[in-house]
């Protein structure tokens, strides 16, 4: 009986340290295999490292590209040209007030080198009589809308000089307007061509400063009463536009 029981008890003893070497000799095999990658495993994660790494190439030119908006806020000086006449009176002639004023401008850009503007502002103009007509003196002030689009080509081989050149289109509106020596003005809305030239000087990616001149070709027709008299003409303020101020592109 005792040889049974010691039996046994080192049968027993014998498999405990069985199983304990087992797991031993599992738990070696099983770091061995966590630290030898397999080849498809490796390069599997090498392409995915590769991705990232391109990932982050994009994000570093998507912060580089710059957004197609640009808006500008300038000081604008309008002259005008100093003609027109009254029909059927012989050597009348007319005059207006120039002005400065705020405007505001949004462009957006096609490519690097093409973009559309939209100017604007809005100003007022006293009316004059001249020549045979220069006894009226003040015949009225008028208000005017002048919304101004053109198609711009930026050129992009002078750094942070960045002139431009453009054409476009105008319609200008006329509204408050008030009689002065006549009885009654009313200048109608009309439209025109514009051409501008200017340059955007950037101080750095965002900011900027910018002058600009454009001509507008506007020659609105008016009715004019005087003394119950109803009389007609045409208006040819063909106004310069010459601005300066600040430019933000996002």
């Amino acid at each position: 009986m005792a040889r049974t029981r010691v039996g046994v008890v080192q049968g027993i003893t014998a498999a405990v340290i069985l199983m304990v070497m087992g797991q031993q000799a599992a738990a070696a095999d099983l770091v061995q295999a966590a630290s030898i990658p397999e080849v498809g495993v490796l390069a599997s994660d090498e392409g995915d490292l590769g991705d990232l790494g391109d990932l982050g190439d994009l994000g570093d030119l998507a912060s580089e590209w710059p957004s197609p908006w640009q808006i500008r806020l300038r000081g604008l000086g309008i002259i005008t040209q100093d003609s027109g006449y009254v029909n059927g009176v012989p050597g009348s002639d007319l005059s207006y007030s120039g002005s400065v004023v705020p405007e505001l401008d949004i462009t957006y850009f096609f490519t690097d080198n093409i973009a559309t503007e939209l100017v604007l502002a809005t100003t007022r103009a006293n009316v004059y009589g001249e020549g045979a007509v220069g006894g009226l003196g003040n015949i009225g002030t008028v208000w005017m809308l002048p919304p101004t689009l053109t198609l711009q080509y930026h050129f992009t081989d002078f750094g942070a000089f960045k002139p431009y050149v453009g054409a476009g289109v105008n319609y200008t509106m006329f509204f408050n307007q008030d009689a002065g020596s006549a009885d009654a003005l009313k200048l109608k809305n009309t439209s025109g061509a514009a051409l501008q030239v200017g340059f955007d000087y950037m101080v750095d990616e965002h900011w900027g400063i910018n002058f600009d001149v454009k001509k507008l070709f506007l020659k609105p027709d008016f009715d004019v009463t005087v003394k119950g008299a109803k009389q007609t003409g045409s208006a040819a303020l063909d106004p310069w536009l010459i601005g300066a101020g600040v430019t933000y592109r996002f």
